[in-house]
Order: structure tokens, then C-alpha cells, then sequence
């Protein structure tokens, strides 16, 4: 059998000549991934902690750039040592829009221009804003919390709706939150206020008591009834344990989520009551491991807006954000849809698909030669859309893409898994199947500008 050729694009010079990389800001990892495909018991939790990114050893598949200034991050302290020289200055620019030449230097400037202009206007042009946005979102300004909330439709393109929606919206969130995280000692305590106001009873000290025969049988705490809201309370625990053990444990090396300050308990305790809330409203998906780290990126975005209005409001905003993003990916997380045509398996068949279709080579070397079946390391990229395999400040630009697509976050998510695999063709060709395991689990740090280009070349009809 004739093995396709590879694509003419894939043969460009660039490919081929020699670069160097600046390596990226270690990963955030508290996950690892088994050498077996997983199952839903240890689905996303089980993986080993990746080490600090190390660069491709394919030059060639990488390109110079200047890193985006990371998040606040916690390292060890190092014994101390003479201080080094200091190094030269750099200007730091935005990864996906940078360049080395003025000229693009310049034509970067008229996009973040274009961005701007664009969420000035009265009624926003959604078809190009996702086009400059599939570009790159800069850093500053709060543009990117801002065009987020509209690609997550979460904002309407008319932004004099912004205010009546916003106020709707975040008073529907304060009574979930009134709702379903209300503790059923509370609940009890009310209906005894209540009952004793209107019968006019008080105890010596002035409160109201029920006797055990006045109490209804659903706010019992021994009660068994699907309505109780004690038994409800007590079903909830587990997954409320549970919870609290992945927000704890998400982005351990950023202070933003992890440490004993008020600012990162607050933010642990803001991305809690969204989980709880979503789990409630959600009993058929309720919360699966691994939703927390989808999470994050869209709290730490609203979180840090400029605007202190967005700011104050950054739980309820993320909240309705991630139903819509999860909406788009939830069968993944769904065990009962695992071997269904929308489940999990069957989106990673598609990423096999789409590799064969392009690069049949590579393709029948990794399944059929070395027998490295796609579930060991697309598993984990896929369901936590690629949030554990690049550092933090990477995830929000490649975001930025994911969110932008016409096609949805899914299609484009499946070409960017597809074309990571092509930028490091050469070692997994050269590679056995524990050479490729390894590799693919424990990702190398890439030029994410040429990641994405390389995805938008597996498009039927690449964008321009």
C-alpha cells in the first residue's frame, strides 16, 4: 500500500532551518497520565506531575520568540549565589503577534488598533472579532476578559444590553448560590423562626423551638426522602470532599490559586461555589475531575480585568461562562457516553482521523508500528482542553484561538492535537513506542504562533 505523501506546506523551508527556542515558564502539572487507557476512576487525577517544559529536541518545528511575561509563580528558593550580570533588556510583546521585523511590529500595532476599535463600537461585529481574536488577544487592558465574554456569548454584540444583561445575570447567580449552597441547619432554623412568629410562641430565651412532631418529615436530618434536603446534604458530601481536594490542588506553582493569602483563599473558595453550583444544577454530569483546571483560565482572565465592576463580579461572570464552554465539550466527562458517537472515544478516533487524512505516514507509525494507541495521551488533551500540556500564559492564547473558531471549540481543538503531533513527526518516526509515550505525555515547549498555524492549515479552507 502507497503511504500518502506528506503535505507540500510541511516540506516549506522553515521547517528545516536551524533555531534556537527560548524555553517557556515551567508547566502547571498536579495530574498524570497512565501507560494504559484510562477508565473513569482515574480518568483525569492519575497522571504524574510533568517535569519543567523542556525544548524540542525538533529545531526545526520551532521558531524564536520572546515569551509572554508568565503569571505569578512560586519556585523553590535556590542556596544563595553571586549575582549574575544583568541581561540586556527586552521588549516583551504578545506571542501570537510579535515579529522580529518592524514591518510586522507595525501591523501587530494596527491589529491590537483593529481589536480595540472593534469593542468601541455600539454594535459589535461578531464575525470579525472573531477573526482578530483568532490572532491573538492582547494581554493588557482587559481586552481579552471582555472579547471572552462575547465569543461565550455570556455578553451580547449590543453593548447597550451589557448593563440590563450583566445585572440579570449575576442576581440569577446570587440566588443559586441562596439556593444550593444553603446549609439544612439553616434551613430548620428558619422554619422554627417562622412557625413560632406565626403561632406567637417563644421560648425563655425568645426563640422559637419545634417539637419533633411539629417537624416535616423532609427537613428531618434522619429523613430518607428524595426531597430532604438533609439527605440531599448528605449525598452532596462526597462530591463537595471532592471538589475541594482538585481546587486545592489546581496550578499548585501560581499564587494566584495556591498559598495560605487572603486573595488565593478567596479564589479557591470562588471556583468551589461555582463547581457546587454547576453539580447541583447539572445531576446528570454533575462534577468529574478535571473541570476545575477547564476552570481556571476563564476565573484567573475575569479575575484580573481592570474594570473593578468585572472584578467584583468575576465569579458570577466565570460561572455562566464555563456552563457555556462545557456545554460544548461536556460529553467528554460524560462516563455513560464514553463509547457513544459523542463521547470520548469517538473524538478521539476523530484526532486519528484527521492525523491519517494528513500525514498517513506518521499516522500508521504511531498506531500500527510502534502500537501507541491515541486514548495514553490525548485522553488528558482533550477532555482538559490542552490545560496541563503548556504553560499557563501559552493556555490563554491558544484559548484565544479555541474560542474564536466559527467551527466551535471541539474542531479546533482537534487540530491543534493533530498538529502537535506533525511539529514533532521527526522524533516520533525515530521513536519506539516508550520513546513516544514519553514524549507525548510530557509534552516539549513550542512556539505556540507556529502551533496554531500549522492547525489552520489542516482546515479544509484555511482562514486567511
Amino acid at each position: 500500500m502507497v503511504n500518502k505523501r506528506v503535505p507540500d506546506w510541511l516540506n516549506n523551508s522553515m521547517w528545516s532551518a536551524p533555531t534556537t527556542t527560548t524555553p517557556s515558564p515551567p508547566k502547571s502539572q498536579s495530574q498524570s497520565s497512565p501507560s494504559r487507557s484510562p477508565s473513569h476512576a482515574d480518568r483525569i487525577d492519575t497522571y504524574p506531575s510533568k517535569p519543567p517544559s523542556v525544548t524540542s529536541s525538533d529545531s526545526s518545528m520551532n521558531e524564536p520568540r520572546e515569551s509572554l511575561p508568565s503569571p505569578s509563580v512560586i519556585r523553590p528558593e535556590s542556596p544563595s549565589k553571586p549575582a549574575p550580570a544583568p541581561a540586556p533588556r527586552t521588549e516583551v510583546k504578545d506571542p501570537l503577534t510579535s515579529s522580529d521585523s518592524s514591518g510586522n511590529d507595525v501591523s501587530s500595532h494596527v491589529e491590537d488598533d483593529s481589536r480595540q476599535a472593534q469593542l468601541s463600537q455600539e454594535i459589535i461585529n461578531m464575525v470579525e472579532l472573531k477573526r482578530l481574536a483568532s490572532l491573538g488577544i492582547p494581554d493588557g487592558a482587559g481586552i481579552r476578559s471582555t472579547v471572552w465574554k462575547l465569543l461565550l456569548s455570556y455578553l451580547p454584540s449590543d453593548k447597550g444590553l451589557w448593563s440590563s444583561e450583566l445585572a440579570k445575570k449575576r442576581s440569577q447567580y446570587k440566588h443559586f448560590k441562596e439556593d444550593l449552597l444553603k446549609n439544612p441547619s439553616e434551613v430548620t432554623r428558619k422554619l422554627e423562626e417562622s412557625t413560632s412568629s406565626q403561632n406567637g410562641e417563644k421560648t425563655k430565651e425568645g426563640k422559637g423551638l419545634l417539637s419533633r412532631s411539629e417537624i416535616p418529615e423532609d427537613e428531618h436530618p434522619l429523613s430518607l426522602g428524595k426531597t430532604s434536603v438533609w439527605n440531599q446534604f448528605f449525598q452532596d458530601t462526597e462530591i463537595i470532599e471532592q471538589i475541594d481536594r482538585d481546587v486545592k490542588r489546581t496550578h499548585p506553582d501560581m499564587h494566584f490559586f495556591s498559598g495560605d493569602t487572603a486573595s488565593a483563599k478567596a479564589n479557591q473558595d470562588a471556583l468551589k461555589n461555582i463547581l457546587i453550583v454547576y453539580a447541583k444544577l447539572n445531576p446528570g454530569i454533575r462534577y468529574v475531575q478535571g473541570m476545575n483546571e477547564i476552570l481556571a483560565p476563564l476565573f484567573y482572565v475575569f479575575k484580573n480585568d481592570p474594570n473593578e465592576d468585572f472584578v467584583g463580579n468575576a465569579e458570577a461572570d466565570t460561572f455562566f461562562c464555563f456552563v457555556e464552554l462545557l456545554s460544548g465539550v461536556r460529553d467528554n466527562f460524560c462516563k455513560q457516553l464514553d463509547n457513544s458517537v459523542v463521547g470520548i472515544r469517538s473524538t478521539i478516533s476523530k484526532m486519528s482521523q484527521l492525523l491519517k487524512d494528513h500525514d498517513e505516514e506518521l499516522w500508521r507509525h504511531l498506531e500500527h508500528t510502534t502500537k501507541v494507541n491515541p486514548q495514553f495521551y490525548a485522553f488528558r488533551w482533550i477532555t482538559l482542553l490542552l490545560t496541563q500540556e503548556f504553560n499557563f500564559a501559552d493556555i490563554l492564547h491558544i484559548w484565544d484561538t479555541l474560542l474564536s473558531d466559527p467551527e466551535g471549540p471541539q474542531e479546533t481543538l482537534l487540530r491543534v492535537c493533530c498538529a502537535m503531533l506533525i511539529l514533532v513527526r521527526r522524533r516520533l518516526l525515530a521513536g519506539d513506542f516508550t520513546a513516544n509515550l514519553k514524549l507525548l505525555q510530557s509534552y516539549p515547549s513550542t512556539n505556540i504562533s507556529h502551533l496554531l498555524y500549522v492547525a489552520n492549515k489542516l482546515r479544509s479552507n484555511p482562514l486567511l
